[in-house]
């Protein structure tokens, strides 16, 4: 019942999208580009609002090849930073290389002698045939590539992938600092690139380790401690709060972020699973890591819910159909529900979807057919009840929100089965669904909340902006032919009043003309266009930004 379940959720969302035809070709986003360490000054055009002073940094993928070795996915190529600083109107541009380890071995040699998520390294061609036989049998040492975010613990700059390796960097120079191993620290063998921040300014985060048995681990790193003078990585105090295990052991699953609200952390153990056994053969036969990865839709999802402050894990199993998600919008506490609200699919198999060889296809047919057997992400509500105990009814909904069509039903002994309320009106087909999304976080993140800004997919790279309106569900996009933006990021206006009093950014980057490309900045209320700061040089897509405010 789970595979015709499935089949029939995946070809709900794919009925609904409108049928690409006519592609064009993205090839020129995937490319390699040089590095521009120096400022350059950009064209303004229109309006950059004086209040906005700080830096829009951005992360992602810049360099594709090495001497003759390709890298095969979208996701191993090297880490490109990038630095839009705004100031009284005007913007400057610059981009570093990130200097990894993974970076420098590489290019010393020529080639890709490091594994990455797609690409296993050769062993070294130099060696006699004994040791690259034996080199098979090695657990290749983990990247420290750090090309998905910019995150931030005890108030420095970090880049992240979702290895145990993060670097410290100078978010002004784009300096790569030193390299920080998680499990130097705390027990834990990798961490996300999404952490959470609280209030106080802790950061959470997850990770694995493995040992007897697979766990997910819930981390906090505390608050900065202002030391005068000090300049190197801090993680003293960091502590895993819970250690969830694995429902299997030998298929644990993937996982790209979690959700936090007030007083809880939930983390998501979905479908899509790493095969252990199936790794060490693949390491065996020189096959990558995303060949471990598998969609099983015959497990559900479950939600696994930690108090933030004690680590106590509920005893209660909330569990959904099979679905996958890589991206959280938010989550807060109502009236003893807990609200989840995420981007979901229902065909897990995307990830490995995005190689190099299908991202550079040209246009026509074969383009349109790959994009249209791929699954839209949509945003969806769940919703977990807080106070079930053995007393609490089974078979009815338990919940009671009246702004919520979202379901939870008790099933038995312990065991809450929650279906999701659709969080878009069908207007959002036409974009393609949404992903990467963001909310005014400073204020709004762990709380109620009505907007969110996200990208559209009308392409296999994001071809419009969006605005979600979560009382109407009615969106205000920002889309143009041969543009693709990338990641909105909210930036509240001083003393803003209103939830959406401020402006959404996005670096904005086209296939179509050489070296064309804006930083765009939108009136987040009206969602038009205020301003854009031309910079004549080639960005690839990228995948996730922070702005950093300076005073």
């Amino acid at each position: 019942c789970h595979v015709s379940a499935k089949s029939e959720q995946r070809n709900v969302p794919l009925k609904k999208c409108p049928l690409a035809m006519g592609l064009e070709d993205i090839a020129p986003l995937v490319r390699t580009v040089e590095e521009i360490p120096e400022p350059i000054t950009t064209v303004i055009k229109g309006n950059i609002p004086s209040w906005i002073n700080g830096s829009f940094l951005r992360n992602g993928p810049g360099k594709f090849e090495f001497g003759k070795d390709n890298f095969n996915h979208w996701f191993d190529g090297m880490a490109l930073m990038h630095r839009f600083y705004i100031h009284d109107g005007e913007v400057t541009y610059s981009s570093r290389f990130l200097r990894s380890d993974s970076y420098v071995r590489n290019s010393e040699k020529d080639r890709i002698v490091v594994c990455e998520f797609g690409t296993m390294a050769m062993p070294d061609p130099c060696k006699n045939f004994f040791s690259r036989f034996l080199s098979r049998f090695k657990i290749p040492k983990a990247t420290d590539n750090a090309s998905v975010n910019f995150v931030k613990y005890k108030g420095d700059y970090y880049v992240s992938t979702e290895t145990n390796y993060m670097r410290r960097v100078d978010p002004q120079s784009l300096e790569t600092k030193e390299k920080v191993d998680w499990s130097e620290y705390i027990a834990v063998n990798s961490a996300t690139a999404h952490p959470h921040y609280d209030r106080e300014g802790a950061s959470y985060n997850m990770g694995n380790s493995y040992g007897k048995g697979f766990f997910y681990n819930i981390i906090r790193v505390p608050p900065p401690e202002k030391v005068a003078g000090e300049d190197k990585a801090d993680f003293s105090g960091a502590q895993v709060l819970c250690s969830i295990p694995a429902s299997d052991s030998r298929k644990p699953s993937y996982y790209h972020s979690f959700a936090m609200s007030e007083n809880y952390v939930v983390f998501i153990e979905q479908p899509i699973k790493l095969d252990l056994l199936k790794f060490m053969l693949f390491r065996i036969q020189g096959k990558s890591f995303d060949k471990v990865m598998t969609w099983e839709p015959q497990y559900d999802t479950i939600f696994h819910v930690v108090h933030r402050h004690t680590g106590e894990q509920s005893k209660v199993k909330y569990s959904a159909p099979p679905m996958f998600t890589l991206h959280q919008i938010n989550a807060y506490e109502d009236k003893g529900f807990l609200v989840m609200d995420m981007c979901c699919g229902d065909d897990g198999d995307v990830i490995g979807d995005f190689t190099l060889e299908n991202l550079r296809r040209g246009p026509g047919e074969e383009m349109d057919k790959f994009y249209n057997s791929m699954c839209r992400n949509l945003p969806r509500r769940y919703v977990l009840p807080l106070t079930v105990t053995d007393d609490t009814p089974s078979d009815q909904n338990l919940v009671t929100l009246p702004f919520c069509q979202a379901t939870a039903v008790k099933t038995g002994c312990g065991k809450v089965l929650c279906t999701h309320e659709e969080l878009y009106d069908e207007e959002l087909f036409q974009y393609g669904g949404l992903e990467f999304p963001q909310i005014n976080y400073a204020h709004y993140n762990a709380r109620p909340y009505r907007y969110y800004y996200a990208c559209g997919f009308g392409h296999l790279f994001s071809d419009s902006l969006l605005k979600m309106d979560l009382e109407t569900k009615k969106l205000k996009a920002w889309r143009h032919p041969g543009l693709f933006p990338s990641e909105p990021v909210f930036v509240p206006a001083p003393n803003a009043t209103e939830e959406d009093d401020g402006v959404v950014m996005s670096i904005i980057i086209t296939p179509r003309t050489e070296k064309s490309t804006f930083l765009l900045v939108l009136d987040a209320k009206t969602f038009t266009e205020l301003g854009r700061a031309e910079v004549p040089v080639n960005i690839p897509f990228g995948t996730h930004g922070v702005f950093n405010e300076m005073q």
